[in-house]
């Protein structure tokens, strides 16, 4: 196993300017320099542009918005106007998008410094990224470059996507802190499609500070807590209809947040879902490949060789997804929204999964979303925490979800809980 040298609270220290712009993004190159031919997180850099960029934001005068001088990286999914986007795809091999997509703007108009893009996992294809801990084992996906490169101290900063559990997986593989916005909280312009009713903008950041400053660039200022988080927290504990699937790592870090919460003062209660969320897994599954078909269609009638074996699966509609299957899917999955929020009434947020276990080899695949699928499908903002760790020393993450566009409560709550994670 190889150890990280991270580059802890790096984006906080440009933002408190105890650090220029400048010095961290040579700071960033020279850790992508040291690690990246393990790891191989990126797929493209501007060092040059980049050190030029942090060197305007240095010299600039206020006022500065939320993430000025942080070096961030970006997801090879989103459009950027002055790196190619390939999607991990042969059909699109030195694409150069005319501009970059809403998320990537508002970053750069936020004050963001752009450093590179990071590696995506196109369905059924996995990039060569692996995970900093120990490269024998994946980083998950589909963002799995940015769960790599900020869980291995590569930047501080990374932007993602989540459709089934490509945000929160990734970080809890890599050990980094993540969000997933309220779905549609965030605009998806210029973001390559696979499942619009699912696909959401998220972020991997080096801590929760950092997960809300770029929640402000993003847009998300609007919604306040629910109350001031000078009381004790009221957590839910929920353990799905599938902790069967949870392995004892998991276990061990949901038990030890818990203690946490409890001696601190904070409540933390046993809930239980909704009837009928055991189903949740199997509509988003649904939407999501049937959905994929559509995104799909252009690509494959431009060249079907080019498409990876998974991609044709999905647009070849091997799983013999039915309009009815949809129907029920778009419908049963709608009406347990309102009904999980009922639930959730008078919490800070609920605790859960965030994923089985630890990542698994590398030749096994990304890993499983089981922990995620339904909260993406519930359009619910998700919450990643690291902190935790398995048997191989890989790290395990925990999971806090809140109602839709609670997000500004969720990563409010967040911070505490990072806070007591961090004092053990």
């Amino acid at each position: 196993m190889s150890a990280v040298a991270s580059l802890p609270g790096l984006g906080g220290a440009v933002l408190a300017g105890r650090i220029s712009s400048r010095e961290a993004v040579r700071l960033c190159l020279e850790r992508i320099d040291q690690s990246d031919g393990a790891t191989r997180s990126f797929v493209s850099l501007q060092a040059e542009r980049a050190l030029e960029e942090a060197r305007q934001r240095d010299s600039a005068r206020g006022p500065h918005g939320p993430l000025h001088g942080v070096p961030f990286a970006v997801k090879d999914i989103f459009d950027t106007a002055d790196l190619p986007t390939e999607f991990n795809s042969p059909l699109y091999k030195g694409f150069r998008p005319a501009k970059d997509a809403a998320a990537v703007a508002l970053l750069r108009a936020a004050g963001g410094v752009f450093l590179g893009k990071v590696s995506t996992a196109e369905p059924g294809s996995f990039p060569d990224t692996r995970n900093p801990h120990n490269a024998e084992f994946t980083p998950g996906g589909s963002s799995a470059g940015s769960g790599a490169a900020v869980g291995g101290g590569e930047v501080p900063l990374a932007l993602a996507s989540q459709t089934a559990g490509s945000t929160i997986r990734p970080a809890s593989f890599c050990g980094a802190a993540a969000f997933k916005p309220t779905w549609a909280r965030v605009p998806v312009e210029g973001m390559k499609p696979f499942a619009p009713s699912l696909d959401t903008v998220g972020w991997v950041a080096e801590d929760c500070a950092l997960l809300g400053s770029t929640a402000q660039a993003l847009g998300i200022v609007n919604e306040e807590p629910r109350g001031p988080l000078d009381r004790p927290l009221r957590i839910g504990f929920y353990r799905t209809p599938y902790f069967a699937e949870v392995e004892q790592e998991t276990v061990v870090a949901l038990e030890k947040t818990m203690r946490l919460l409890v001696r601190a003062g904070h409540e933390v209660e046993e809930v239980q879902g909704p009837d009928g969320a055991a189903r949740m897994n199997h509509w988003q599954s649904m939407l999501m490949h049937g959905e994929g078909r559509a995104s799909y269609l252009a690509e494959h009638a431009r060249d079907p060789a080019l498409l990876h074996p998974g991609v044709l699966a999905v647009v070849d509609n091997q799983l013999g997804i039915t309009f009815e299957d949809m129907r029920e899917a778009y419908d049963r999955i709608a009406a347990l929204r309102p009904r999980f929020e009922e639930a959730m009434a008078g919490f800070d947020a609920w605790l859960t999964p965030a994923v089985p276990g630890e990542a698994p080899r590398f030749e096994i695949g990304n890993g499983l979303a089981t922990f995620n699928r339904m909260f993406t499908a519930l359009h619910v903002p998700c919450l990643a925490l690291p902190g935790f760790s398995g048997p191989y020393g890989l790290p395990v993450g925990i999971q806090l979800v809140a109602p839709r566009f609670a997000d500004s409560g969720l990563l409010a709550t967040g911070r505490v809980v990072e806070s007591l994670i961090r004092q053990g």
